[in-house]
């Protein structure tokens, strides 16, 4: 599975107690529950009026993932030469296609979806059970003994529906011992990247996919506009981040931020140090929540006290350069013009040539996963259409100085300029969120 930046930086947080969410996220389930618990009262005035969204979220209905079925077998016709299967092992594409959210484990749990007709499920048959659970609409299950292949079963279930031969499609994420699996049981097949037909799915939104986006993005707007009025002055960066983690909690969500305070800023994403805040830092949150699975990716840089000049010069580079950004991501261009439109702006400003002081691709796809395809990054040629999901994230690092970045989500519109998914670009470093 891919590893996402959130994942990693739980994990560094676990490790240095400084990142993220410091303490929290290291801690034992048990523990965590407690110290949650203990400082659920302890929060803010700003954080009262977080409430859950409740209602306002329409969960994906059975009759999407079939659609979604239905759409990945389209691609697979249309694709030149064509997939005659598909396997996809546990990860996102198997929660995008079948709901199904399952730890990759050592066992081999696939779904096993053919040109025509229709898919199937192979599993351990002791997770018979909650497979059966899971699986939103009847779907044939295969399962196999532990003293059994799991790879000659799935042969076999192709061979049984006339595919002996032809394209088989395997996901990005598939672990390559559940790929090696595959195909030595079944070495007839030829065997290829399936990002046709599941980015050619996964890429371009419904409307139900970007309504469960913007209300992901909403939430992480307001977590961070009460973190914001929160600041006081000799917090850690740890504290901050401990607080946007239990801002999401009162929505009943679960997310997180990493937080950098002045020059730690100018490490994109962050530095093991525990920096205190003081008069006229920078303060950098990044980071969101999900819902349905949906994610939000959002960057605010405000400045506690009052900026200093060469701040409050940086943040409108920014964002002019997100400006334009937004302005350039039209459908029918290509990804790399919408990061040349942005960095354009910066290296005019003097922060240039290159990636000098704007070091990392404007931005990513963002849907189930916080980073998936495709990317806004120079010379990415892959055409933009309608549906398509990104961050606009320039930003102006000066190394032991000072860092900044503005990060937004947008949809690629049938027409014209993106649109964004957050409620509104950052007004000011005094008033970071709308």
């Amino acid at each position: 599975m891919k590893i996402s930046r959130r994942e990693l930086f739980k994990t560094a947080s676990a490790a240095s107690g400084s990142i993220a969410a410091g303490a929290i996220f290291g801690a034992p389930r048990g523990a965590r529950t407690r110290e949650l618990q203990e400082s659920s009262t302890a929060l803010p005035p700003a954080f009262d009026a977080l409430k859950p969204l409740g209602d306002r979220v329409k969960p994906i209905r059975t009759e999407e993932f079939q659609a979604r079925i239905a759409r990945a077998q389209q691609l697979m016709s249309d694709a030149k030469p064509r997939f005659d299967a598909l396997y996809v092992t546990p990860g996102t594409t198997l929660a995008y296609y079948t709901g199904i959210r399952w730890w990759p484990s050592e066992r081999l749990l696939a779904l096993l979806l053919p040109r025509q007709g229709d898919p199937a499920l192979v599993c351990p048959a002791f997770e018979e059970g909650r497979v059966r659970e899971l699986i939103r609409w009847p779907i044939e299950i295969r399962t196999w003994q532990e003293d059994e292949s799991p790879y000659a079963l799935a042969a076999n279930w192709f061979a049984e529906r006339g595919i002996r031969a032809g394209r088989a499609g395997i996901e990005e994420t598939t672990r390559y011992a559940f790929f090696d699996g595959l195909r030595r049981a079944a070495p007839s097949l030829e065997y290829a990247s399936a990002d046709e037909v599941t980015v050619g799915c996964r890429a371009q939104k419904s409307e139900h996919e970007l309504e469960l986006m913007r209300l992901a993005c909403a939430a992480t707007c307001d977590v961070y506009r009460a973190t914001f009025a929160s600041l006081r002055e000799g917090m850690k960066q740890s504290d901050v981040a401990d607080m946007v983690a239990r801002g999401y909690e009162r929505m009943g969500l679960r997310g997180e931020a990493f937080v950098l305070f002045g020059p730690a800023a100018a490490m994109p994403h962050g530095t093991r140090e525990n920096r205190s805040l003081r008069e006229g830092d920078a303060v950098l949150m990044d980071d969101g929540t999900s819902v349905e699975g949906y994610q939000s990716d959002v960057t605010r840089t405000g400045v506690f006290g009052k900026p200093p000049e060469k701040l409050a010069r940086a943040f409108d580079i920014v964002r002019r350069a997100q400006d334009a950004a937004l302005a350039a991501a039209v459908a029918g261009r290509e990804c790399g013009s919408v990061d040349d439109a942005a960095r354009k702006v910066i290296v005019d400003a003097g922060f240039g040539p290159g990636y000098k002081y704007f070091p990392h691709r404007l931005g990513h796809g963002i849907g189930m996963d916080g980073h998936e395809w495709p990317y806004l990054v120079r010379g990415n040629r892959t055409i933009l259409k309608p549906g398509m999901t990104f961050s606009n994230e320039p930003g102006i690092y000066i190394v032991g100085d000072y860092g900044l970045r503005c990060e937004d989500d947008m949809v690629i519109a049938e027409s014209g300029a993106a649109q964004l998914l957050t409620p509104g670009f950052a007004p000011s470093l005094e008033k970071p969120v709308a």
